[in-house]
């Protein structure tokens, strides 16, 4: 317990150009993968057919996709609903095909003795009202967070937290971009919790910086900063490893629906870890912020005394 009660003294401002160069150069290269690859859009974006199916007894899912995908259905997603005899299962847009004739051949791919409870349809118009809900979402998170930075701390800091935010979100789409993974509404709700999760480790960093300029009037502002991200770091380290902990538990036994949503939070995670020291400390220094801006100015000694 004792290491945990010692601060360190690691000089990371001395290497705060490195670090926003390389958060640059990642987050650019994340952006061009985005623009040219996409994302692979999941079936609550690009519309598709939600067929619900209940088995005479308990059946595994594993079996279940395994028959679909011999029966032509390569990206189909099945999960249990309500119990492990209720399999709700969704399907790739069905192009020139009834619901009479998917459910058909969803029947034939699961064998005999399945029962069809429902069938649905969804339009890709549902896809595309749901993407711009999730982008204004974002956008408002966005807004909100910098209003929030702003008037808590200075607008300095609301610039270098947002940079952060944007720069973790950018950098998880990337990755799921890359190894095309497959984005759909939890992986969304992933990018939301993200954003929480690293602007909250920001806003410590940040108060422990106007604590230490109180207490530290003499100090320069680069020396504050650095003082005040050591005493954090063992924090962050415990909080983070703890975090990676049930988000790793979440994707090996949580089941492939919630491979996507747990990927997400894995990568920012690891992504928030520097992001919260070089993107929103270092870029708030870069801006010149100072003593005066965090601080009102100190109050002469003799200033209350009646003359």
């Amino acid at each position: 317990m004792k290491f945990f009660a010692r601060v360190p003294n690691i000089d990371f401002m001395s290497q705060r150009r490195v670090g926003l160069a390389v958060s640059l150069a990642l987050s650019i290269a994340a952006v061009v993968l985005l623009a040219t690859r996409g994302l692979n859009f999941g079936i609550d974006f690009t519309g598709g057919v939600l067929v619900e199916v209940v088995y005479p007894q308990s059946v595994e899912l594993g079996e279940v996709r395994g028959q679909l995908e011999q029966a032509g259905y390569h990206n189909a997603i099945a999960q249990y609903f309500g119990g492990t005899d209720q399999v709700l299962i969704r399907l790739p847009p069905a192009e020139n095909a009834s619901s009479a004739e998917v459910s058909t051949r969803v029947l034939e791919a699961l064998g005999g003795g399945v029962d069809l409870r429902r069938i649905e349809f969804v339009g890709p118009q549902v896809g595309e009202e749901l993407s711009e809900q999730g982008s204004l979402a974002l956008l408002m998170a966005f807004i909100g967070i910098f209003i929030y930075i702003a008037f808590r701390f200075e607008w300095k800091f609301s610039l270098g937290a947002i940079a952060a935010l944007m720069h973790d979100a950018v950098m998880a789409l990337g990755f799921l971009s890359a190894f095309w993974i497959e984005f759909d509404i939890t992986t969304l709700a992933a990018i939301l919790a993200l954003i929480g999760y690293s602007n909250n480790e920001t806003v410590v960093i940040f108060d422990r910086v106007r604590e230490n300029l109180i207490n530290l009037r003499r100090v320069e502002i680069r020396e504050v900063v650095n003082l005040s991200v050591n005493q954090t770091l063992l924090r962050s380290i415990i909080t983070h490893l703890t975090t990676l902990l049930v988000c790793s538990a979440l994707y090996w036994l949580g089941g492939p629906t919630v491979h996507s949503f747990s990927v997400t939070l894995i990568v920012g995670v690891i992504v928030a870890t520097y992001s919260s020291i070089y993107v929103s400390t270092s870029l708030a220094v870069a801006l010149g912020v100072s003593r005066e801006d965090l601080l009102p100015p100190r109050l002469d000694e003799n200033a209350d005394k009646m003359p």
